[in-house]
């Protein structure tokens, strides 16, 4: 693993993507209270490091989500590309040479990415699938909203699909079952650019500066903010700092339940659940799926893992 490309995020202002420069952790008072711990999740659908994180944030979710409500918030990484260059410390100026750093932030953290689209159909804007996940969060709920999130994500980084076009973002909420036409349309809507633009402003009322960003908040308003992609640890000290007391952790779900339930998992996915090494995946796998109709695929170097279709899924 390449050192420097850990701990990092991608800037809220610039659109560029770094090392963290900021305290990670510190707690934080935002003034009014507040009953419950708020797990504020601020992220954006293009955020190579958000995709990096999500073995560790499943885990820390499955096992300690008892303690605290998950909020996903949209941060608006990129509006539009501009004539002039992004980050030419870093040789970005046009969006092809995103494509390298994806494939980078893919190889450390073993989260594939493509990246080539950058090359042939670069995403012009993170707005438009920004605008999907808040419909579906305030017309369905938070979990379909998240369940988009990922699927959408699956589509840019690993199968090399432009999320800011209508058709791909349809084909992706027609296969959530969901209503692709009617959703695509309703977020184009005042309402819908009026609700991305509120979550842009509770975002930086959080405090944050970058995705991904996570801000913990207990019902005396103080916070705990987390800040690039750490460790599970981080997270659940974090979560401690705020209880005054160290969270229990439930015990993983079995690997065919969550298969079920997220649809497509990656080996590095399977690896940080259950604490097995990369060499013992296979035999892991075959162990708690006996019984199971499964399916075993690679891309880009990456094992991973599905339910067939006659499992009902």
């Amino acid at each position: 693993m390449d050192n420097k490309l850990q701990n990092q995020m991608c800037d809220l202002e610039t659109g560029i993507c770094g090392p963290v420069e900021e305290e990670e952790t510190g707690l934080i008072d935002f003034g009014q209270p507040n009953k419950t711990i708020t797990l504020y999740y601020v992220t954006d659908p293009i955020c190579s490091h958000c995709w990096a994180l999500e073995p560790v944030l499943r885990r820390f979710v499955e096992q300690y989500g008892s303690y605290f409500k998950f909020q996903t918030v949209m941060g608006g990484l990129l509006e539009k590309w501009n004539d002039g260059p992004i980050d030419p410390a870093n040789g970005i100026y046009k969006p092809s040479d995103v494509a390298g750093h994806w494939r980078e932030v893919g190889e450390y953290s073993r989260m594939p990415i493509d990246g080539s689209l950058m090359i042939d159909n670069p995403v012009q804007s993170s707005y438009p699938p920004s605008r999907v996940f808040k419909v579906i969060q305030s017309q369905i709920n938070e979990e379909k909203a998240n369940e988009y999130m990922r699927r959408a994500r699956e589509a840019l980084f690993v199968f090399n699909q432009n999320i800011s076009s209508d058709a791909v973002l349809i084909e992706i909420v027609n296969g959530m079952g969901l209503d692709g036409e009617a959703i695509i349309q309703k977020s184009a809507e005042p309402s819908a650019k009026q609700a991305l633009n509120e979550d842009f402003a509770l975002a930086r009322s959080l405090g944050a500066r970058g995705f991904p960003s996570i801000i913990l908040v207990i019902e005396d308003m103080k916070g705990v903010k987390i800040v690039g992609g750490q460790p599970l640890e981080k997270y659940v000290d974090g979560l401690q700092r705020l209880l005054g007391d160290v969270p229990q952790a439930k015990h993983q779900p079995l690997l065919a339940d969550l298969l079920k339930k997220e649809q497509l998992l990656f080996s590095k996915e399977i690896e940080v659940m259950y604490e097995v090494d990369q060499e013992q995946i296979a035999v892991f796998a075959e162990k708690e799926l006996s019984g199971q109709s499964y399916e075993t695929k690679e891309i880009l170097g990456e094992r991973y893992y599905t339910f067939t279709k006659n499992e009902g899924l």
